[in-house]
């Protein structure tokens, strides 16, 4: 992986930005195909999946981090970006063979992509009970009415089919209300209303908010069961949830390996600025907590590896807050030593910075998650033996 960020990856950042402003925005700059196809025949293709990359969640973790230095290309390069991989577990997890064949494969091929449509405007969708998109069943369709929004991947017009959850019954028990079903592109009464930007970035693949109006599929595009939504998107969220902070550890490490450089490189007062003790305190503490939520996510894995998402579900909650947490602060301080450079574009640290504060809210805040964290340390029996190190 260290050899394809090296020789390919890193050299076609410049190449994608210029295709990017030549094409437009939400283009697809062709330099991504081209490394698509390189790491197909390197053989890093699918990682994100034992069944599919024949990689464990421990070993996957070192592979993924690598990918954080350049987050924009290298996830997308091997096909194991957000939301597709997570769109892909789901499907293999949980649909027909006909649906798996019309949507797993050419996702798993890297031919079309994917979005997961939870979130909405009007209600808290950090608590996923709360979503008001109905879908209701009328014959042999399902008709969807409703408004969501931050909805990944929509800008890039390779983005062909969408998972959306609503309420098949609201009179249900609360956790079996939701449903989760199958919805193409072209699909008509589906309306794209905006792309949003985060922090004034309009990314290529974008986050749109989206209109269904009227929208109808045929019942066999439901997933699963009526009522199993909730469960799907648990089983959804887990492992996209590690994903996204290996991810920012190697945002982390590129920030630190920028700063070191620029320390290393820039006089101030007569002597550079790696002499000077306020920025040693920034290096040394960058490096302790790296190292610190690495191990963390490394434990997790190991959890998930052994028993299940299900198994490290506080886990999987501390690193989502953890690895965020430690990448905004790392950029942060790469950002102070580079002043008005750090700002700018002519380094990743502006771009990186505003995606590792958008972080600590997708998939979930994090105030949710230490909620999640607490409830497990309260309901946990007080034997005074317990080490962290149980598994």
């Amino acid at each position: 992986m260290w050899d394809f960020m090296d020789e390919e990856i890193f050299p076609a950042e410049a190449v994608w930005a210029r295709q990017l402003r030549e094409h437009g925005e939400h283009s697809h700059p062709p330099v991504m195909e081209e490394l698509k196809a390189s790491a197909r025949r390197r053989g890093l293709w699918n990682l994100f999946h034992r069944e599919f990359g024949g990689l464990s969640n421990v070993e996957y973790a070192a592979v993924a981090e690598v990918t954080g230095w350049s987050p924009v290309l290298a996830p997308e390069a091997i096909n194991c970006q957000a939301p597709d991989t997570g769109n892909m577990e789901t499907l293999h997890l949980f649909a027909t063979p006909e649906q798996r064949e019309r949507w797993l494969t050419p996702l798993l091929e890297g031919e079309i992509r994917s979005a997961f449509a939870m979130t909405e405007p009007a209600v808290a969708s950090s608590d996923a009970t709360n979503i008001e998109t109905s879908i209701v069943r009328d014959g042999d369709e399902y008709v969807i009415n409703g408004r969501k929004w931050w909805i990944t991947g929509v800008a890039d017009e390779r983005c062909e089919i969408f998972i959306v959850m609503g309420k098949t019954d609201p009179a249900a028990a609360t956790h079996r209300q939701q449903s989760m079903i199958l919805v193409p592109r072209d699909t008509p009464g589906l309306e794209i209303v905006r792309h949003l930007p985060i922090f004034g970035y309009q990314d290529q693949h974008g986050h749109s908010e989206l209109q269904f109006d009227d929208v109808r599929v045929p019942a066999a595009n439901l997933l699963g069961q009526e009522g199993d939504g909730f469960l799907i998107s648990q089983a959804r969220l887990g492992p996209g949830r590690i994903h996204h902070a290996m991810r920012a550890i190697g945002m982390a490490e590129r920030a630190l390996a920028l700063l070191v450089d620029r320390a290393k490189n820039r006089v101030a007062f007569g002597q550079p600025l790696a002499e000077q003790g306020v920025v040693q305190e920034l290096i040394a503490k960058s490096r302790i907590e790296i190292d610190q939520v690495r191990l963390y996510v490394y434990r997790t894995a190991w959890l998930i590896d052994r028993h299940g998402a299900k198994g490290a579900r506080g886990e999987i909650a501390g690193i989502k807050v953890a690895a965020p947490a430690v990448a905004t602060a790392v950029i942060d301080r790469a950002i102070e030593v580079f002043g008005g450079a750090g700002v700018s574009d002519d380094t990743p640290l502006a771009y990186f910075y505003a995606w590792a504060r958008v972080l600590r809210i997708v998939d979930g805040p994090d105030a949710v998650h230490r909620r999640t964290i607490a409830r497990g340390e309260l309901k946990r029996a007080s034997t005074g033996r317990r080490s962290g190190l149980d598994g």
